[in-house]
C-alpha cells in the first residue's frame, strides 16, 4: 500500500507535538485572513473597473450623439435625418452598449466576490480559531491534570519517607529504652512499623495510578487532541477549497456571459456593409445641382474684340508652332498615361489580395502608392488633355498647320558669350541669357521669341552656311526691327554703335575699385604721351577727378567680335571725347552679365558715372 493510500493520523505518528501542531493549524487560520482580504482587494478592483467602463460609455454615448447628424449625413445635409443614424453609428452603439452590460456583470462579480467569497472567509476563520482556542484550552486541562496526579505522586512519597523515618527513629529509642519502658517503646515501634506498611501500600497503589494517568494522557489524551486538530486543519482546508470553487464558477459565469456579449458584437459588425453609410448620405444629400457655366472670351476694357481667332500670317506662326508643340506632348503624354495607368491597375490588384487574405503586405502603403501613382497618372492626363484640346482648337480653325513646315530643332541654351537673336536683332545675354539654338542650322533666338519663329529650317548646314546663314538673318532682322539707332558723325558713321547694350557696366560689380585705379593711372598716362581731346563739359582744371569718376568699360573680346569696316574717311575708331587707357590689374567676371579683363588691356570710358 503506498503511503498516499494511507490517511495520516497526528495522534499515532506526532507524540507528544500539540505546540508544532497547534501553532501550524493557527497559522493556517490566520492565512484565510489574507485570503478574504485578496478578494475584497479583487472586489474593489472589479467595481472600479466596472464604474470607470460605464463612466467611459456614457462619455462616448454623449459623444456619439453630437456627432450623429454630421457623422450620419454630413454638416450640411438637404433633409435631416431625424433619430435616424448610420449603419456606422448602430454598430458603434452596440458595441458600446455590449460594453456597458460587461460593465454591469463585473459590478455584479466584484459585489459576489466581497459577500459570497470574502465575508464566509472572514466568518469561517473566526469559527476555526474559536475551535483551535478550545483544543488548547483542553490541552491545558490535560496537562493540569497530568501534573497534578505528578505532584499527588511526589507527596505520597514524601509521606512515605516521613514514616519511614519515624519508624527508624522509634526502633532507635526502643533500643536505648530502660526495661521498665523498653516494653512501651517496643509496642510503638511496632505501632509505627505497621504505619509505615500502610503508607508504603498507599505510595506503590499512588504510583501505579500515575503511571495509568501517565500512559493515557500521552497514548489516549493527547493523541486525541491532536487528531481533532488536524481535523480541524483539514475542514478549513475542505471549506476554503469548496470557497474557491464558487469563486471559480463565479468568474467563469462572468467570462461566459461576456464572451456572448462579445459574440453578439462578432455577429452584428458585419452586418454594417461600407455601402449603407454611403446610400444614406446621398439619400439625405440630393439636392438640385447646375452644372457651372462655360468660360466665355470676355473683351477688354481698353480694346473691343470678339472671340475670332486671329490668322494672319504672324498669328499661323506662333499657331503652327504651338499645335506642332501640342501634338508632341499629346502624344508623349498619352505613352506616359498608359504606363502610369497599368501601374495603377496592377497596385490596385495587390490591394485586393490583400482583402482577400492572399499578400501579407500593408495595405495602407499600397493604397499611398495607389494615390501617389494616381496622382502622377492626373497629371499627365492634365497635360494631354491640354494638348488635344490645343490641337482641335487650332486645327479646326486654321486646319493642320503643321503638315509641311519645317520645325527648327531647338536646343535650350544659356548664352554665356553675348549673341544676338535672329528673330528680333536683340543681344542674348545678361539677364536675357536663357535661349534656344537650332542644332541643324544654328538659328538663335530668346525664350520669348521660340513660339515666333517661323517653321522654316533649311535643315542641318556647314560651318559655313552657319556664317553666311547668321548675317542674312541679323541683317533681315536689323531691317525689321521697329526702332533704328540714332545718327552718327560722318568719322563714325560705319563702325558698331558702342552703346549699354555692347558693352557692359561693371562699376556695380568688385571691378570699381581696380577701375578707379586704372583712371588714375590713365591721367598720367594720356599725359605724358600727348594731350586729349575731354567732353566739352569738364574744364581742363578738373582733368585728374573728371576722369576718375568715368565708367571704365571692357571692349567685347575678339572671339565673338568681329572688327570693324575699315575707316574710309581717316577717321579713328574711337571718339575724340573717350578717352582711352590700359588696365593696371586684371579683372576676373563674377557673373554671366561681367566679362574678365587682362592686365594691360585697353579700356575706354563711354560716359560718367553719373549717367
Amino acid at each position: 500500500m503506498s503511503q498516499a493510500e494511507v490517511d495520516p493520523h497526528f495522534g499515532a505518528e506526532l507524540r507528544d507535538a500539540f505546540k508544532p501542531v497547534n501553532a501550524w493549524v493557527s497559522n493556517g487560520i490566520s492565512w484565510l485572513d489574507e485570503i478574504q482580504q485578496f478578494y475584497r482587494e479583487r472586489s474593489a478592483i472589479e467595481k472600479e473597473y466596472a464604474s470607470k467602463l460605464t463612466a467611459l460609455c456614457r462619455k462616448y454615448h454623449d459623444r456619439k450623439s453630437k456627432k450623429s447628424s454630421s457623422l450620419s449625413v454630413g454638416d450640411t445635409p438637404a433633409m435631416t435625418p431625424g433619430s435616424l443614424e448610420s449603419a456606422s453609428l448602430t454598430t458603434w452603439t452596440t458595441q458600446l452598449s455590449a460594453i456597458e452590460a460587461q460593465a454591469a456583470e463585473r459590478n455584479k462579480f466584484g459585489a459576489d466576490l466581497e459577500f459570497r467569497i470574502a465575508e464566509p472567509l472572514k466568518q469561517i476563520a473566526v469559527k476555526y480559531e474559536e475551535l483551535r482556542k478550545n483544543h488548547g484550552e483542553w490541552s491545558g486541562k490535560l496537562e493540569k491534570e497530568r501534573d497534578s496526579s505528578y505532584n499527588d505522586l511526589k507527596k505520597v512519597k514524601g509521606k512515605y519517607d516521613g514514616v519511614c523515618q519515624e519508624v527508624e527513629n522509634r526502633r532507635k529509642k526502643m533500643e536505648s529504652a530502660f526495661d521498665h519502658g523498653k516494653a512501651k517503646a517496643q509496642n510503638a515501634y511496632q505501632q509505627q512499623l505497621l504505619e509505615m506498611n500502610n503508607v508504603k501500600n498507599t505510595y506503590l497503589i499512588a504510583i501505579n495510578v500515575t503511571n495509568k494517568l501517565k500512559e493515557r494522557y500521552y497514548y489516549e489524551y493527547v493523541p486525541e487532541l491532536l487528531d481533532g486538530l488536524q481535523d480541524l486543519n483539514e475542514t478549513r482546508v475542505a471549506k476554503l477549497n469548496s470557497i474557491w470553487t464558487l469563486a471559480a464558477q463565479l468568474e467563469k459565469s462572468l467570462i461566459s456571459k461576456t464572451d456572448e456579449q462579445i459574440a453578439h458584437v462578432i455577429s452584428e459588425i458585419p452586418r454594417n456593409d461600407p455601402k449603407l453609410d454611403s446610400m444614406m448620405f446621398i439619400r439625405h444629400n440630393v439636392a438640385n445641382w447646375q452644372e457651372p457655366q462655360d468660360m466665355q472670351f470676355e473683351p477688354s476694357p481698353v480694346w473691343h474684340d470678339d472671340a475670332t481667332m486671329v490668322i494672319d500670317e504672324a498669328a499661323k506662326i506662333f499657331l503652327r508652332n504651338l499645335l506642332t508643340k501640342s501634338k508632341s506632348q499629346m502624344k508623349e503624354m498619352k505613352g506616359e498615361a498608359d504606363k502610369k495607368r497599368r501601374e495603377v491597375e496592377n497596385a490596385k490588384r495587390v490591394r485586393q489580395s490583400i482583402r482577400d487574405g492572399k499578400d501579407k503586405r500593408d495595405e495602407v502603403e499600397v493604397v499611398r502608392a495607389i494615390f501617389s501613382m494616381q496622382e502622377d497618372l492626373h497629371q499627365f492626363n492634365r497635360k494631354q488633355l491640354t494638348a488635344e484640346v490645343e490641337t482641335s482648337t487650332i486645327t479646326s480653325v486654321v486646319g493642320d498647320l503643321s503638315l509641311g513646315a519645317k520645325n527648327h530643332n531647338f536646343r535650350p541654351q544659356t548664352f554665356k558669350i553675348p549673341t544676338n537673336c535672329d528673330l528680333c536683332g536683340e543681344r542674348i545675354w545678361g539677364l536675357s541669357a536663357k535661349g534656344f539654338d537650332c542644332r541643324d542650322c544654328g538659328y538663335t533666338c530668346h525664350s520669348k521669341c521660340e513660339m515666333k519663329v517661323p517653321a522654316e529650317c533649311p535643315g542641318e548646314q556647314s560651318k559655313e552656311e552657319k556664317k553666311k546663314l547668321k548675317a542674312e538673318r541679323q541683317e533681315a532682322a536689323n531691317e525689321t526691327r521697329p526702332y533704328k539707332a540714332a545718327t552718327t558723325t560722318s568719322s563714325t558713321a560705319e563702325l558698331p554703335a558702342l552703346s549699354r547694350r555692347d558693352t557692359m557696366n561693371s562699376l556695380s560689380s568688385g571691378y570699381a575699385a581696380s577701375a578707379t585705379r586704372s583712371t588714375s593711372a590713365l591721367s598720367s598716362q594720356t599725359t605724358d604721351t600727348g594731350p586729349t581731346e575731354l567732353p566739352a563739359t569738364v574744364s581742363p582744371a578738373q582733368k585728374p577727378t573728371a576722369l576718375r569718376k568715368h565708367r571704365i568699360v571692357a571692349p567685347p573680346p575678339d572671339q565673338y567680335v568681329s572688327a570693324p569696316p575699315p575707316i574710309s574717311n581717316g577717321g579713328t575708331a574711337s571718339r575724340p571725347s573717350e578717352p582711352r587707357g590700359k588696365m593696371l590689374y586684371p579683372y576676373q567676371a563674377n557673373g554671366e552679365d561681367e566679362i574678365s579683363v587682362d592686365e594691360g588691356q585697353d579700356v575706354v570710358i563711354v560716359e560718367p558715372d553719373g549717367k
